[in-house]
């Protein structure tokens, strides 16, 4: 006999608060964050505690996460690389190369426009969408 750990409530709880961008963006993922910390005075670092591990085909496959808390704020951020070695964290978005989570009390649609805005200005972005959770179906591969 086979269980099968059901995370739907898990999900539905991380994702309670938060908002997901997808960046098009087939830069180097620590370029990437350089330029993201450069452009909103951020300060992204890996966080290897949180690095996500997805095994496929009896194959391991490392996602990084990069995280940023904003001081004297209640939001976190962290940017995931989407791809590794042919592999895709949320395999319905092949195209994307980055996930930007947004976790935190009240984050302002405003915000979030403000948000893309400025990734956009980046050199090497071609794209930045807000994933609504109704189209991500592999959600509980971003919970760390």
């Amino acid at each position: 006999m086979k269980l099968k750990l059901d995370v739907s409530d898990m999900a539905a709880g991380f994702f309670e608060d938060a908002h997901l961008l997808g960046i098009v963006a087939p830069i180097r993922d620590y370029q990437f964050c350089w330029q993201l910390n450069q452009q909103f005075r951020f300060r992204f670092r890996i966080n290897n505690d949180i690095e996500i591990q997805l095994t496929k085909r009896n194959r391991n496959y490392y996602f990084p996460i990069f995280e940023y808390q904003e001081p004297n704020q209640f939001y976190s951020h962290f940017l995931y690389k989407n791809q590794n070695d042919g592999e895709y964290l949320l395999p319905e978005f092949k195209h994307l190369d980055f996930l930007w989570l947004i976790k935190g009390d009240e984050v302002s649609s405003t915000l979030i426009g403000e948000i893309q805005q400025s990734i956009r200005s980046i050199n090497g972005v071609q794209l930045v969408i807000e994933l609504t959770n109704e189209k991500i179906k592999n959600k509980e591969h971003l919970i760390f």
